[in-house]
């Protein structure tokens, strides 16, 4: 059974991931109206991705006794500047939602809540392999700087990263 501070903690964890997924998708939507096939692609997966993140989490609550709550949303930036400027956004939001994985950690030990400890292991895993990801292409973006050519390829090549949700039924 969840502690109520426990199952607040974990709610709010939801809307971060279902707003992350959102972003994800407003990210999708820009780089498609920008040409950029490639990244549209990605950026549609790691929606995709941040939503199976919401809904683990969703599961988790009501198979635990609590009550995952449906919650309203903020609504995403819509416009990112550059491809640049999208990245390093993107970077941002990982490493913020990485601080609030670690502070359900730390709520669950607190708590003594060692199962939601145990369930939490794999979020912040997986953290570390999207914060690593993240930097890994825009180190690559800034890298191709200015040079539309490097661009085109670098769109071309990130055709090729497909982001597999290990919660996916594949796993």
């Amino acid at each position: 059974m969840l502690s109520e501070r426990m199952q607040s903690a974990l709610n709010k964890q939801i809307r971060i991931e279902a707003e992350s997924s959102q972003i994800y998708l407003a990210m999708a939507s820009w780089a498609e109206l920008q040409g950029l096939e490639g990244t549209s692609k990605f950026m549609y997966a790691a929606s995709d991705e941040e939503r199976m993140h919401m809904l683990k989490f969703f599961k988790y609550i009501n198979e635990r006794g609590g009550h995952a709550l449906v919650s309203e949303l903020d609504a995403p930036a819509l416009e990112f500047g550059s491809i640049k400027d999208m990245f390093e956004t993107l970077f941002k939001h990982e490493v913020y939602v990485s601080q609030t994985i670690n502070d359900l950690v730390h709520i669950s030990l607190e708590e003594k809540d060692y199962a939601t400890h145990n369930f939490l292991q794999w979020y912040v895993a997986e953290q570390i392999e999207e914060e690593a990801q993240a930097r890994t292409i825009l180190d690559k973006i800034k890298l191709i700087g200015d040079d539309k050519g490097g661009l085109y390829l670098f769109d071309n090549d990130i055709k090729q990263v497909t982001v597999v949700s290990s919660v996916s039924p594949q796993a």
